[in-house]
């Protein structure tokens, strides 16, 4: 059966403790140099029409380090959906490939291609979800733990597409997770339901306010994210004043918890939605996520190349 991961919600909780509990053994054996072939003679395309550094180096490095290859396209070489429609582009990738990753805008363009492709399709995001991200933080608060049961996130700042992504990756994992946001900047009512719906089977507790202090009361982490994505750049200046308030600084830090971690996906607006300090803080495991982004990945393409 063809695996996809458009959304953290296309897999099962089992599913998903199986990947981090891979990704984990990879890293592991990454590190004491233990070669680990699983994808030897598989190709991997990267189809992106938003810039990267950390999903395109954390997948064409993956790729190499299973034994496999990658390919990369990136706008306006491709031009997705405009030079040729979904349904020619994926039947022609999924003769030369075996596993599409799509960086992109409209979250329907990815749902269009898993549609038409008969080789796995991984979201390396859109304007709705982050799934990989998602992966890589819950490995980072696994490892710095020991364990997600039990655990409290924080997630403070716009309810975007990692918003969403932690909504379902919480719901799915079992933790609470509450959201503190401006109220007009709040998570697509419709992820937030998918997510309450999965919550009712696993004990998740989700919740959306306000108040960011409110918000890190009693969290193991707070996650944060840039305040203006890409494609928003227009409303820049009226976020920064929005959001100012939602910013992780040592004040918000001092309201949760002495042990909380602070996290971000990266690339960070130093003095923005994070302060340098807290973001170099022994606090901080931004770089550790951003590092477990590569191993998340390999265990992700493990699973949808091969199954688990």
């Amino acid at each position: 059966m063809k695996r996809d991961l458009l959304t953290l919600a296309d897999v099962t909780p089992e599913e998903l403790e199986q990947m981090l509990t891979l990704a984990l053994d990879l890293k592991q054996r990454h590190r004491r140099g233990e070669s680990t072939p699983l994808l030897a003679g598989k190709s991997l395309v990267l189809l992106f029409s938003k810039p990267s550094l950390r999903t395109r180096a954390s997948f064409e490095v993956g790729m190499a380090q299973l034994g496999g290859h990658s390919s990369y396209f990136q706008d306006p070489e491709i031009v997705l959906g405009t030079r040729e429609p979904f349904k020619d582009l994926g039947r022609v990738l999924s003769r030369y490939y075996d596993g599409i990753v799509m960086r992109t805008f409209a979250h329907a363009a990815v749902e269009e291609l898993a549609q038409v492709s008969t080789i796995p399709v991984i979201n390396g995001l859109t304007d709705m979800c982050h799934p990989c991200q998602i992966l890589a933080a819950l490995q980072t608060l696994h490892e710095h733990f020991g364990t997600l049961q039990g655990r409290r996130i924080a997630y403070v700042g716009d309810g975007n597409n990692v918003a969403h992504s932690w909504l379902l990756g919480a719901a799915q994992m079992g933790l609470t997770l509450t959201i503190a946001c401006p109220r007009a900047y709040q998570p697509d009512m419709t992820v937030v339901r998918r997510a309450r719906d999965l919550a009712e089977t696993t004990g998740a507790v989700l919740d959306i306010v306000e108040d960011p202090k409110q918000g890190v009361k009693g969290a193991d982490a707070i996650y944060t994210d840039v305040w203006t994505s890409m494609g928003q750049e227009q409303e820049a200046a009226v976020r920064r004043e929005v959001f100012r308030p939602y910013q992780v600084n040592a004040a918000l830090l001092a309201e949760a918890p002495s042990h909380a971690v602070v996290m971000h996906c990266l690339p960070a607006h130093r003095g923005e939605e994070i302060t340098d300090e807290v973001l170099e803080s022994d606090r901080s495991l931004a770089f550790d996520e951003a590092e477990n982004r590569l191993h998340a990945q390999k265990a992700l393409l493990v699973f949808c190349m091969l199954g688990l």
